[in-house]
């Protein structure tokens, strides 16, 4: 045994060299196992001051095992124990408190050798306290006082009653248990406390809590005194009271009694009073106290100020002299009842009783109180409200312009006022002891009449508001607005009174009436040109129509003329004929074109307008004026001008027989219709166009030019316009003749009239020219050169020198002449001539 203690001890060395090279701390140490058995573990189950319980888990073969526990850093003695291999929790006693320990748990065999080994640090718990005192203060509570140990980080104190345990974790002495039964004994033992546990409980000691308060009741009967009782405390032998004022100022009193109820008198009214009580236990120790604040009952109130607002029926009560601490009730009492109608509670400030009663004499009742309760006054107070509104108010108009006012008497009524107020503001009043009062009014006006009734305390609440409404006034400065053949318009100024007009207009054998609300009103559907008796009445709806109203006469505007002819005098002047419908009326014709208007103006029945322009469409009407206004104008009637001629027109000469005429667009023509007229003959076209092919035309004959311009509904204007020639005829017998290889001669019959001819030939070779005089009737042409074909043209001359282009051509070829060698002389050709 021997030699494995010391082999196990030389093993221990060794782990301990490694574990405080690498790990100076012991709670930081983990638990080492050798390398032969890697399941082999250890853990630390339980740890006191002076042990340390360890876990471990069984290793195969093992017959025994052993805990070492050797003191960290220090050379303080080592413990050892040793279990049999059915245990795996040992503990290693007889340590050190608050000390950390190398704890060593090894596997052996029977031979004693060491299977596994596993280490870990592990520091005890600190030492046990020893308490100095345990005391009660509160019957809930025990207070326990001990000497502190080295190294302890908290302290658990415990107190025990049978099986019930209380306990409270502190840091340092003294330490107080709470939640405990009132008068009851508890052991008491207290623990200490570091990282590694608790320590063994200390020796105990007993402790009491002491008795719990009473349960007391405080009442102030009275403003001088107050009663205290309480409900009996178990084990309580003797009871303590104390009575003094809360803000320290005047006596104390202080009684022991054994009895349950204390009386204390000769106190100050409506004062805050702190009462105490405990009770004592057969050990003279004093238990839980309890205290109450109490405030007497209030002084007795002598007296009472009373406001009392007769507009609002409310009346305003304050107490002089009155505490803060107090609250005063007003109570009111009419004659019919003896219960309170009324009340209002107040302190300092006043309070106030609204919505009172008129006609009501009150008795008013005052009660003083408090948290403790109420001190009635020993004497009541007289309160007289206003009298009630008078009732039965009438008013009557028995003259107009005279109101009567008259009303029943009413309670505690010593005299009335009369108050009378038209609706513009105007007010007057009547002063009176008795019914009735008598007012002015005028028309239009609606007066609101009140009563009001009066006595010492002030006015009576508004009662009934009559209103009462004189006729309507007449509007009288009513004039026309707007006249027309066939309406009146009437406006005039409001009047008083009224809400409606109604306007009459009366010629004699019709009345037309009009209703409005406003100032103004259309009599519609009259004559025109008439005369009307126009009135305007006023209503209301309270006193109706005023028929006094007075009228005058109106007369309606002019008739509409109607247009009855239209006079054409020439192409642009017209004279407009009209019915005569109006009297004394002036006439106005309008006739409209699209463009600009044209007038004239006549007393008669007819008007003249000039200068109207050709080819329009206008329409035409008449107004009538008169002083009273214009008549509707008249159906406007259509006016059509001729159309307007053509402002140029152009003869051109197209064949010697056919001649074109064009003109321009003439305003308001739809055909036209040209002539050509000459004694020899007429030549004549109708066309839509704006121009036209005359045949048939005379060579060399001088024509009138004249066109019709006609208009869509057959309006006709003749248009002259200067005459026409038309062009030489053009001659005939067009004859070649070849003078020589570089000469032609050509011949022709000349026409009637003496005429200039010019001789065109047009050959490839080239184009001649020659004109001759009027006296010759051929033209020879040198240089021209032979073996062409060519064309000639032989036409007249007109006299301004223009060359006539439509008379016919003539080919002739020179070849033949050149294949004969023809020759021709002088004296041939001048045979030919």
């Amino acid at each position: 045994m021997n030699e494995q203690i010391q082999k196990m001890t030389v093993q221990r060395k060794y782990l301990f060299s490694t574990l405080s090279t690498s790990y100076p701390s012991g709670r930081d140490l983990p638990v080492l196992a050798m390398a032969s058995d890697a399941d082999f573990s250890i853990s630390t189950y339980d740890v006191t001051s002076r042990s340390i319980y360890v876990k471990w888990t069984k290793v195969a073969g093992a017959t025994s095992y052993g805990i070492t526990a050797s003191p960290y850093m220090s050379v303080a003695q080592s413990a050892f124990a040793v279990f049999n291999p059915a245990t795996i929790i040992g503990t290693v006693n007889t340590l050190l408190p608050n000390t950390n320990y190398t704890v060593t748990v090894e596997a052996m065999d029977i031979d004693g050798n060491t299977l596994a080994q596993a280490q870990t640090l592990q520091l005890t718990a600190p030492d046990v306290p020893i308490i100095e005192q345990a005391y009660s203060k509160l019957s809930n509570s025990i207070t326990v006082e001990w000497t502190e140990v080295s190294g302890a980080t908290g302290y658990q104190v415990i107190a025990q009653s049978g099986q019930l345990f209380f306990d409270s974790f502190v840091t340092s002495s003294p330490g107080t248990v709470t939640g405990l039964q009132a008068a009851t004994s508890y052991k008491i033992t207290v623990r200490s406390i570091n990282l590694a546990g608790k320590s063994q409980p200390s020796p105990p000691t007993w402790a009491t809590t002491v008795l719990v308060s009473p349960s007391v009741t405080v009442e102030s009967s009275s403003s001088d005194s107050l009663s205290v009782s309480w409900q009996p405390v178990p084990s309580a032998v003797l009871y303590s009271v104390s009575v003094m004022r809360s803000d320290g100022s005047g006596s104390r009193w202080d009684q022991n009694t054994t009895a349950l109820s204390l009386n204390f008198t000769s106190l100050d009214p409506g004062t805050i009073y702190t009462i105490k009580v405990h009770a004592w236990d057969a050990n003279g120790t004093p238990g839980d106290d309890i205290t109450y604040n109490q405030i007497t009952r209030p002084l007795t109130p002598s007296d009472v100020q009373i406001t009392f607002n007769s507009g609002a029926l409310e009346a305003t009560f304050s107490v002089p002299g009155a505490e803060s601490t107090t609250s005063y009730t007003v109570l009111l009492y009419n004659g019919a009842t003896a219960e309170a109608s009324a009340n209002c509670t107040m302190s300092v400030t006043p309070c106030t009783i609204s919505s009172l009663h008129c006609g009501i004499e009150y008795t008013v009742a005052l009660l003083a109180s408090n948290e403790a309760g109420s001190t009635p006054s020993a004497k009541t107070w007289s309160l007289m409200s206003v009298p009630c509104a008078p009732s039965g108010i009438s008013v009557v108009e028995e003259n107009p312009g005279n109101l009567t006012v008259s009303w029943s008497s009413g309670n505690l009524s010593d005299y009335y006022v009369v108050f009378v107020k038209s609706d513009d503001g105007f007010e007057v009043h009547c002063n009176t002891s008795q019914s009735p009062c008598y007012f002015p009014a005028e028309c239009g006006f609606t007066y609101f009449m009140s009563v009001f009734a009066y006595n010492k305390a002030g006015q009576s609440p508004l009662g009934e508001i009559l209103n009462y409404t004189t006729a309507p006034c007449c509007p009288s400065d009513f004039s026309t607005a707007y006249v027309s053949s066939d309406t009146l318009e009437i406006v005039w100024s409001a009047v008083r009174g009224a809400e409606m007009y109604e306007t009459k207009a009366d010629d004699g054998t019709k009345v037309i009436l009009c209703n409005d609300t406003a100032t103004v009103c259309a009599l519609s559907g009259l004559q025109c040109n008439t005369e009307y008796n126009v009135t305007v009445f006023s209503y209301s709806e309270n006193r109706g129509s005023n028929t006094s109203c007075s009228s005058k006469y109106m007369k309606t505007a002019p008739c509409s003329p109607e247009i009855t002819n239209i006079t054409t005098i020439d192409t642009s002047t017209y004279m407009i004929h009209w019915d005569p419908k109006n009297f004394d009326a002036e006439y106005t014709v309008t006739v409209r074109g699209e463009s600009r208007l044209w007038n004239c103006t006549s007393l008669g029945t007819f008007c003249t307008l000039e200068s109207l322009p050709c080819g329009s469409m206008y329409m035409a009407s008449v107004l009538a004026f008169t002083a009273e206004g214009i008549s509707l104008p008249s159906y406007s009637v259509p006016l059509e001008t001729a159309p307007c001629c053509p402002e140029n027109l152009n003869v051109v000469q197209v064949t010697q027989s056919v001649t074109n005429v064009s003109w321009s667009t003439a305003t308001g023509a739809q055909t036209y219709t040209t002539v050509l007229e000459s004694p020899k003959g007429q030549a004549k076209c109708h066309t839509l166009e704006e121009h036209c092919l005359l045949g048939c035309i005379t060579c060399g004959t001088s024509y009138s030019v004249s066109l019709e311009a006609v208009s869509e509904t057959g309006l006709v204007s003749q248009c002259a316009y200067h005459g026409y020639s038309s062009s030489a005829c053009c001659p005939s017998g067009v004859k070649l003749y070849r003078l020589s290889n570089t000469g032609i001669r050509v011949t022709w019959r000349a026409s009637a009239t003496p005429d200039n001819y010019t001789v065109n030939i047009y050959g490839t070779k080239g184009n001649f020219t020659c004109r001759p005089s009027s006296s010759f009737s051929y033209c020879d042409i040198t240089e021209i050169p032979c073996g062409d074909v060519y064309t000639v043209v032989v036409s007249p001359v007109s006299e301004e020198n223009d060359q006539i282009l439509f008379c016919p051509q003539k080919i002739y070829s020179d070849f033949i002449w050149t294949r004969m060698n023809y020759e021709i002389n002088e004296n041939s050709v001048k045979q030919l001539i």
